[in-house]
């Protein structure tokens, strides 16, 4: 007998929940390559929405992730913070398959974005400014949500997209 997918068809509400995870996600865990070994390395990262509605993070190129970013842009992002009360595996969460792109000082785009980062984290204003910290922002390739036991979906880049306004 064929095993059961537990995988369900992307629906309206798995696409508002994943655009929900990101818009509220403060911070997430990143998901990189160590460019010596090949092994996944994962370090939490604060996160923020940008301009675009995707999600972003400000990352010291001193830091062993950013090392490993610019290596290989390849990478993952896990977004979603368990409550205060019950089973952590009841909350939802999303894994965003990504790509990076920076976004350097002085480059087109980085004063919106400062501005945009610094709403949603007024504490980075102590070293938003520092010349080795760049953006990173994610290029989603996919998703895997997680909206709890036995709400499992794979989304896309599309499913993901705010709608316009």
């Amino acid at each position: 007998m064929p095993e059961k997918s537990p995988i369900r068809p992307t629906d309206d509400e798995a696409r508002a929940l994943g655009r929900a995870l990101i818009k509220g996600a403060r911070f997430g865990s990143l998901g990189v390559r160590d460019p010596q070994t090949g092994a996944p390395v994962v370090s939490r990262v604060s996160v923020a929405v940008g301009p675009d509605g995707g999600p972003v993070t400000l990352v010291s190129d001193l830091s062993h992730h950013m090392q490993a970013l610019k290596a290989d842009p390849v990478c993952s992002l896990l977004v979603g913070e368990p409550g205060d009360k019950g089973d952590a595996l009841t909350y939802p969460r999303l894994t965003l398959l990504a790509r990076a792109d920076f976004l350097r000082h002085g480059e087109d785009g980085h004063a919106e974005m400062r501005a945009q980062y610094l709403r949603q984290h007024p504490k980075a204003k102590l070293y938003i400014d520092f010349a080795d910290f760049s953006f990173v922002r994610f290029a989603i390739t996919g998703a895997h949500l997680n909206g709890g036991f036995g709400k499992a979906f794979v989304l896309t880049p599309e499913d993901l997209t705010p709608p316009a306004a």
